[in-house]
């Protein structure tokens, strides 16, 4: 019996996939590139799934796992929110909840010379971009983007920073904009910077408003679109 194609354009994207599930066939993609996020690895011609959770494309053409675990796995081009924990004279060692500690070189800024290396205190919350995640290997950051400007990357100062799960995460940054964020966004101002890392930082003029963008982003994450318009709504109601 003809053992059956392998597809050529994922048909599981949104949908769950456990470990051994193949999503592509790359021997009947013709010069097209792929980019592997975290949970998917290549074997030969095929893409197999490494780890049970639904599979996400953000286009042109990224794949990955998207699952809800509180330990983060660095992957390639992820921006993440890291705590600097020490500084030595050429990097700073910064946690970014993921296996081992990851290092951003103290001239991985836009401009970076030896003369203004930035001084970042131990507890420091930097937003930073992967550019290295090697297995066994600590991850390398960067804080300047593909092209070599800062872009939203460096020092974070003020706000409320608050743990999530690396899917709310996921969710936060998906497009098109998610209801929570959507719902806050035309009745408040405010600022948020998402790390693929489980980590959220919130920003606003009022105490109060910080406090209600952070309450309603984590109790957001069970919720389905309808049911989080619902829930913005009421907080809104509730402030007016």
């Amino acid at each position: 019996m003809a053992s059956k194609p392998l597809p050529t354009r994922s048909t599981f994207i949104d949908k769950p996939v456990v470990p051994g599930d193949v999503i592509l066939d790359l021997s009947k993609l013709t010069d097209q590139t792929i980019k592997l996020g975290g949970g998917l690895q290549q074997d030969h011609d095929a893409i197999t799934v490494v780890k049970a959770g639904t599979l996400r494309f953000s286009k042109p053409n990224k794949y990955w796992i998207e699952s809800s675990h509180k330990r983060y796995i660095p992957s390639v081009g992820d921006s993440v929110l890291g705590i600097v924990v020490d500084t030595r004279a050429d990097n700073f060692f910064v946690d970014i909840k993921g296996p081992m500690m990851a290092f951003l070189p103290v001239l991985a800024f836009e401009g970076g010379t030896r003369r203004n290396i930035p001084k970042f205190e131990v507890g420091t919350l930097i937003y930073a971009r992967v550019v290295k995640a090697n297995t066994g290997m600590n991850p390398e950051l960067s804080c300047m983007d593909a092209s070599g400007k800062a872009a939203e990357f460096g020092l974070i100062k003020g706000g409320y920073m608050f743990e999530s799960s690396t899917g709310l995460s996921r969710m936060l940054l998906s497009s098109p904009t998610c209801p929570v964020l959507e719902g806050l966004g035309k009745k408040l101002a405010f600022e948020i910077a998402v790390g693929l890392n489980g980590r959220v930082w919130v920003n606003a003029e009022h105490q109060s408003t910080i406090i209600l963008v952070a309450n309603a982003i984590m109790n957001s994450e069970s919720l389905t679109p309808v049911q989080q318009k619902i829930m913005v709504e009421r907080l809104l109601d509730r402030v007016n």
